[in-house]
């Protein structure tokens, strides 16, 4: 099955920071689902799609089309993994502003919800190391 997505022109591009724990669950998340993942954010009635180049947000009420998108993430920027990461947050729609106040906190919480879902199946063992 195959998603489309469209966008109005661009309306503003600001500079942001993504909490280090957001960005790399989120990476986390992607690389084991492949090419793309769809987030639902149910706290916002959103749905979040990433790939490898941005974090795109859609409202339910209009489905196809892109309110906002995360771009230009530069996590070679930090010096640490638990360092903030800069990106440029791009406005499409006139409400994207209000909408990013909660995004990055709601967002957080439903990439955690997804993490839990995805938990391996198996029991984990320690193997204790045997010296000779």
């Amino acid at each position: 099955m195959e998603e489309r997505f469209y966008r109005e022109q661009e309306i503003a591009r600001l500079p942001d920071f993504i909490p280090a724990t957001t960005y790399n669950l989120a990476h986390t998340l992607l690389a084991r689902a492949g090419q793309c993942l769809f987030v639902p954010i149910r706290s916002l009635q959103y749905m979040a799609v990433l790939d490898a180049e941005e974090f795109i947000f859609v409202d339910s009420q209009n489905k196809a089309w892109v309110e906002l998108a995360w771009q230009h993430f530069r996590p070679q920027a930090r010096s640490a993994l638990d360092e903030r990461v800069p990106f440029e947050v791009v406005h499409y729609a006139p409400q994207a502003a209000e909408t990013m106040k909660r995004l990055p906190g709601e967002f957080h919480k439903a990439l955690l919800v997804l993490a839990e879902r995805d938990l391996p199946q198996q029991d984990a063992r320690v193997l204790p190391l045997v010296r000779r």
